[in-house]
């Protein structure tokens, strides 16, 4: 039976041409089939150089279109896809884009998603018990008085707003209407509190005309008491042993700062927000994930190498771009590329005012002036015709 060092010095020796990675779990493999087959060194090395040869047939060839090929992998099973899917993990109380609108939503790289979410894990002391995770997700759920109204008037004659408020809901979030009362004091100097029992009165100090109640009744409504902006509710779940909260609306820098959560674990599907305060490789992962989830989610199969593509081409100056002519195709170095795409007068009239020249590297400047495409076959240029030698 050959050694484990032997091993890994045959790998490293035969196989340097492999990914560390794929290196690693060959030498793994190796070690479990060593020990049930009793492998000799010749039978090890003959295993190295076939997957060697496989690897070596795997890689992409010099000159494939790889974004055509990438482009028709991905477009094609999403015109199979559902236009409108609204449902999340098993977590019926939120709501989240899924199917083809989410796609577009990702490759556009829009700043805010039409439904954000956070799934936030809990460090060791909150993840198994689910009033201490309770106690998380109340520092996170954003509260407002709506959330806590069980019915709001507008007293015209008393010139005041009042507000009535659900003692259920109030115990829940944790909060007292003292503590609701002192909250809006110290926000709102221009109006005064009064609270009886579960009754919250709002009066403007100076109040002219019925709109500046109005003003005042909609900011003090919509006014945070508690936990972070741009989250709304919270939903906790379990999964598996422990428990997670899922959340509507993101703000993916301020949770990160909760007491008890994971921040390794804790994540957003708002790509902007990952790139801002993670960094670019984690929007370029975040991106990745996100449409391989949509698509296997449709129960459609694409390889995530075409996926790796598009987010390797969002994510390559630092900052994530979308695919369309506020991005990629607009910032092509190809003036016949730009003009092609949209917008075409303006493209050439700028070109020929800053003197711009052509290199002719790509697919479409190449059909549009109807020379043979560098791609494939196309790429191979002949630069020296050898004079052929007459006959004797």
């Amino acid at each position: 039976m050959v050694s484990a060092s032997t091993i890994k010095s045959l790998v490293e020796k035969k196989a340097s041409s492999l990914p560390e990675k794929t290196k690693q779990e060959l030498y793994e493999r190796l070690i479990k089939f060593n020990e049930k087959y009793k492998l000799k060194k010749a039978e090890i090395e003959a295993i190295i150089q076939e997957i060697v040869q496989e690897y070596e047939k795997s890689i992409v060839e010099p000159g494939e279109a790889i974004g055509t090929v990438a482009a028709q992998s991905i477009g094609e099973p999403s015109t199979q896809m559902t236009l409108n899917t609204f449902h999340y993990a098993g977590v019926a109380e939120i709501n989240v884009t899924l199917g083809l609108p989410r796609i577009i939503e990702i490759v556009d790289a829009r700043k805010n998603p039409s439904t954000p979410i956070m799934t936030v894990y809990l460090d060791e002391e909150h993840k198994y018990d689910r009033e201490k995770a309770l106690e998380v997700a109340r520092r996170i759920e954003g509260t407002t008085l709506v959330n806590l109204a069980q019915s709001m008037t507008m007293d015209i004659i008393n010139m005041e707003f009042v507000v009535e408020i659900d003692p259920e809901r109030l115990e829940k979030s944790g909060l007292t209407m003292e503590k609701i009362k002192k909250k809006l004091e110290t926000s709102f100097k221009t109006a005064a509190f009064e609270v009886e029992g579960y009754t919250l009165r709002v009066r403007p100090k100076k109040v002219e005309k019925i709109s500046d109640l109005r003003r005042i009744a909609e900011k003090v409504k919509s006014h945070r008491l508690k936990g972070l902006s741009g989250v709304g509710k919270t939903v906790i779940r379990k999964e598996g042993d422990e428990y997670v909260i899922y959340t509507e609306g993101s703000n993916f820098k301020q949770v990160l700062k909760v007491p008890g959560i994971d921040p390794k674990r804790t994540r957003t599907n708002n790509i902007r927000e990952i790139a801002d305060v993670l960094g670019i490789e984690a929007a370029r992962n975040a991106i990745i994930e996100e449409i391989t989830k949509t698509m296997q989610e449709q129960g459609l199969e694409v390889d995530v190498r075409h996926i790796m593509l598009v987010a390797d081409m969002m994510t390559l100056d630092g900052e994530v771009k979308p695919i369309g002519r506020h991005g990629i195709v607009g910032e092509k170095a190809s003036v016949l590329a730009r003009a092609a795409f949209e917008i075409t007068v303006q493209h050439l009239f700028e070109a020929a005012e800053r003197g711009e020249s052509d290199p002719l590297n790509g697919v479409v400047e190449n059909v549009l002036i109807g020379q043979p495409v560098p791609v494939g076959t196309g790429i191979v240029r002949l630069t020296m015709k050898l004079p052929i030698k007459p006959k004797e």
